[in-house]
């Protein structure tokens, strides 16, 4: 953790492709300046020139709300041009590679490049030929670095700075989640206790996991935990985080129907009532009401679901303020 004698963090990074590589002093610089991006969109006029005359490009080879449109919401605050490419409708379904279509898309101009794959590794190797920087937005089972960290910005904003000894639990499909990879790294380097459940199908090698922080090699001082009782992973917790159940990813034998996942580990208010006074809900969407998380704890008074989607503008904006240089500045306001 930083202390009053520890220097502050400067940027050092090309790319991000997961937050495994930051060390804790950056993750606390990443806070704060999405806590500065965050006081930007508060004003009436929400933009700045922070990369006036800049080309961001968004290359999404998958179906995306959130990530995207926040990432572009993001770029034109800071007053990016942006460039949104659709895999779609683009030479990619002419049989166009990766490798070609990133260097069409930097012959063109792009200088910052948000990625999606469904292949994990791609952003890799996206950033070993494009001379600019990569930011991924989510790549196969492996990463997904900037829901992490407006998942950690949330959760510091609602639970304190300090996130040393809370109860975390991460519900769901653990297997293919992105999601939760990237969130392991990230809460054991803040100290939290991570509890990890989901049906055993939907555990598989996350005891790896979990060796891997006993031997030091995941960062933190929390505990680390893996169940498929829902109710001890979720009892006294301070946060509940749903994940949703990607069928899309998912082969035969898994799970024997929704409608029993929904009954064993569907995250009700029954069993969000175990949680601790003050807890909170978290999901990072898309949804599957009914199966992964019930339609009342979605929308109730202990959800920041909301929330995580609005944090998801300014931690993107600080990302690619830091990307193109920003840590030059002092602070957000010399280039105001």
């Amino acid at each position: 953790m930083t202390t009053a004698t520890t220097p502050a963090a400067t940027w050092r990074h090309r790319h991000l492709i997961d937050v495994d590589v930051l060390t804790w002093p950056e993750f606390e610089l990443i806070m704060r300046v999405s806590e500065e991006m965050k006081g930007i969109l508060a004003r009436p006029i929400r933009k700045v020139p922070a990369l006036n005359g800049r080309r961001v490009t968004t290359l999404f080879y998958e179906a995306s709300t959130r990530t995207r449109v926040s990432f572009e919401a993001a770029a034109r605050n800071l007053s990016a041009d942006v460039v949104s490419v659709s895999t779609a409708t683009s030479s990619v379904t002419k049989g166009e590679s990766l490798v070609d279509t990133v260097r069409t898309l930097e012959a063109l101009g792009a200088e910052i490049l948000v990625m999606r794959h469904a292949v994990s590794g791609a952003p890799y190797l996206a950033a070993e030929i494009f001379s600019g920087h990569v930011l991924n937005g989510g790549d196969g089972w492996h990463a997904h670095p900037t829901q992490a960290l407006l998942d950690l910005y949330t959760m510091r904003e609602k639970l304190g700075h300090d996130l040393r000894g809370k109860k975390v639990a991460i519900v769901g499909d653990i297997l293919h989640s992105r999601v939760a990879r990237s969130n392991i790294w990230s809460l054991t380097a803040a100290g939290a206790d991570l509890w990890l459940c989901g049906p055993a199908t939907l555990l598989r090698g996350m005891d790896r996991w979990a060796v891997a922080w006993s031997g030091g090699a995941i960062p933190g001082h929390g505990r680390f935990n893996v169940t498929s009782d829902v109710n001890a992973a979720v009892k006294d917790a301070d946060v509940v985080m749903g994940l949703r159940i990607q069928r899309e990813r998912m082969q035969g034998g898994l799970l024997p129907s929704l409608r029993e996942y929904a009954a064993r580990f569907g995250l009700t208010a029954e069993r969000v009532a175990l949680t601790k006074p003050g807890a909170i809900v978290m999901h990072p969407g898309p949804m599957n009401e009914g199966v992964e998380i019930a339609p009342d704890v979605a929308v109730s008074g202990r959800s920041v679901i909301l929330d995580q989607v609005a944090n998801g503008v300014a931690v993107r904006m600080a990302l690619l303020y830091l990307l193109a240089g920003g840590h030059e500045a002092t602070h957000v306001e010399t280039v105001r």
